[in-house]
């Protein structure tokens, strides 16, 4: 782009930004490049050519100034080009007025982006429902079904880090309530350009006859959700099971705790420091559950209460870790693999749903998850599927019972909620672990009791990491045109590409390798880092329980061992096969 191009799209855009703070960093900016300060031209190019990305899982990017971060400037726009997408859909449908919910959590300008959502949408001729206050994702998933909107809004950037921000998208009517999927995400980004095209932030109308929505929503939440996991009243003097909780500084706490208290559980024992809503969660340095150290203050306080079980949710708590007390641990507690919980929440699922005396009905898991959840569905008669990653597809599995993805994903509730719930999820867990605990046993126990049953699977990782995006896309395809015939001494027996035809619902840039002894290999390219990630997955059904364990970790030990040569082998320092 021109200089003179450059410097006038940025005074457009200083001029139609309403929040003086990310105003002031692009008239900054501005006037070093107008005094022809050294980068600072290259540096507003970098900042304010593009935009933000609208995709299946809608808007997130870090919070500033410009088109390729989250501010009001985007979610303004954003929210108008969403308005115009609903308003067309609406108009397909004998002209009915659209509707939406919108909710957010407590990051920073979560609150400010809700209301310019609702203001812009309602200003729009949609009918707008605000959430009250800063709630998890959860409720605002649920919120798109029970209230049968036709859409919804989530301000929140999850687990990612403090200077984060997001616009998550759900709709409702035949999507029932899922995320946003292709060719949606397509079609909304158009309508989100033209808007930003034609029109400055301040032409966009605006009204303040939105709803905002009273208690009534989460009562509804907390009431659906604890009505699932009744909890029967402990004989006398038998000891209750205890539980330590953290929320991660995010909005989990108290509907988490609602639930527990209505569906009878104990009181939990808190992690003091990170209870209460904290956008710059100042005690871990990532809030994500998975993160080494993000679960250090769960660990002192589950030590100090004696708790048999620690629930860990995310700062939205879409997500949940588990850990139970383990001797050998450093802390004295180990968390479950996300593959690991998964494995027992689908287990108790399906047990659920033939007890209840249905039939058919279906599990389902991401492509890079466990293919344990596929024992399971074998074992009950329920059909199985494996998804691309993400809840929008999961979520959209007919027949879906249960469905998880390994990185701490879990959707118990299909009826109530269709995206991954980790206050849910953690109920179902809670309520299984108080049924063992009653008989004198743990979830390490049913772990056990799974490998008896359904075989040993083990999982691991590998990740590739390279200087861009194209560097990886460029290593996958060398390994697609060149693949390997085995792993090890261990042959392939099938190669699957994602990106041909009939393999999946949409082209995925994922190779599938099937191994004689029923080991897998998933390899995919991060999509957003510059990442080359590959999924790692064994099993063994001989033999003991030890056995069985033994057998499955030897050979995930080799089958690492042969990943991380074509790792070695296909880095782009490396020579070519030949």
């Amino acid at each position: 782009m021109p200089a003179e191009d450059t410097l006038r799209f940025a005074r457009a855009w200083a001029a139609q930004d309403p929040d003086p703070q990310t105003r002031g960093e692009t008239e900054a900016l501005l006037a070093l490049a107008e005094r022809d300060e050294p980068g600072a031209l290259s540096r507003l190019r970098a900042e304010y050519t593009g935009r933000l990305a609208f995709g299946t899982a809608g808007l997130r990017g870090e919070l500033g100034a410009g088109p390729l971060r989250m501010n009001r400037v985007v979610v303004s726009q954003t929210s108008a080009g969403f308005a115009r997408y609903l308003l067309e859909r609406g108009a397909q449908r004998a002209g009915e007025q659209p509707s939406i919910v919108i909710g957010y959590d407590a990051r920073r300008n979560s609150d400010v982006f809700a209301r310019d959502a609702a203001e812009l949408m309602a200003g729009a001729g949609i009918r707008v429902f605000l959430l009250p206050e800063a709630l998890p994702t959860p409720v605002t998933a649920f919120a798109v079904r029970h209230l049968g909107v036709d859409a919804g809004v989530m301000v929140t950037a999850s687990h990612n880090p403090p200077r984060d921000n997001g616009y998550k998208v759900y709709l409702g009517g035949p999507d029932q309530g899922s995320q946003i999927a292709p060719p949606q995400d397509s079609e909304i980004a158009a309508h989100i350009d033209r808007v930003a095209a034609d029109l400055l932030v301040p032409e966009l109308p605006r009204a303040t006859d939105y709803t905002v929505l009273g208690p009534e929503l989460l009562d509804a939440y907390v009431s659906a959700t604890a009505a699932a996991f009744p909890q029967p009243t402990p004989p006398a003097g038998e000891r209750p099971l205890r539980v330590a909780y953290t929320a991660m500084h995010g909005v989990g706490s108290a509907a988490a705790r609602r639930v527990y208290a209505a569906a009878g559980f104990p009181e939990v024992c808190v992690v003091p420091e990170q209870d209460a809503p904290d956008g710059a969660f100042p005690t871990v340095s990532f809030p994500n559950p998975e993160e080494p150290g993000a679960l250090d203050l769960a660990f002192r306080t589950a030590r100090e209460c004696d708790a048999d079980l620690i629930i860990a949710h995310d700062p939205d708590a879409d997500r949940l870790a588990i850990a139970l007390p383990d001797a050998e641990a450093p802390a004295g507690f180990r968390a479950l693999t996300g593959n690991q919980l998964g494995l027992l929440l689908g287990w108790r699922s399906a047990e659920a749903h033939r007890a209840a005396g249905r039939t058919g009905g279906a599990l389902a898991c991401t492509i890079v998850s466990s293919p344990a959840l596929g024992a399971v569905a074998r074992d009950y008669g329920m059909a199985y599927q494996e998804t691309l990653s993400g809840f929008k597809w999961v979520s959209r599995v007919p027949g879906l019972v249960f469905g998880f993805e390994e990185a701490l994903g879990y959707l118990v509730n299909p009826e109530l909620v269709r995206d991954k719930d980790g206050i849910s999820a953690s109920a179902m867990a809670l309520d299984l672990a108080a049924e063992l605990h009653a008989a004198g046993r743990t979830l390490w126990d049913q772990l056990d009791a799974a490998t008896e049953r359904f075989g040993a699977f083990e999982s691991g990782q590998l990740t590739l990491r390279l200087g861009s995006v194209a560097e990886v896309e460029a290593v996958a395809q060398r390994i697609r045109t060149e693949p390997p015939t085995a792993f090890g001494l261990v042959p392939v027996v099938q190669l699957t590409d994602l990106l041909e035809p009939g393999h999946s619902v949409v082209p995925a840039n994922v190779l599938r390798f099937d191994l004689a002894d029923g080991s897998r290999v998933m390899i995919r390219p991060s999509g957003t880092e510059p990442k080359l990630k590959l999924y790692l997955d064994t099993f063994s059904d001989a033999g003991s329980v030890a056995e069985r364990h033994a057998s499955a970790r030897a050979a995930l030990a080799a089958l690492t061992a042969a990943a991380e040569a074509l790792v070695a082998a296909v880095r782009p320092e490396a020579p070519a096969a030949g």
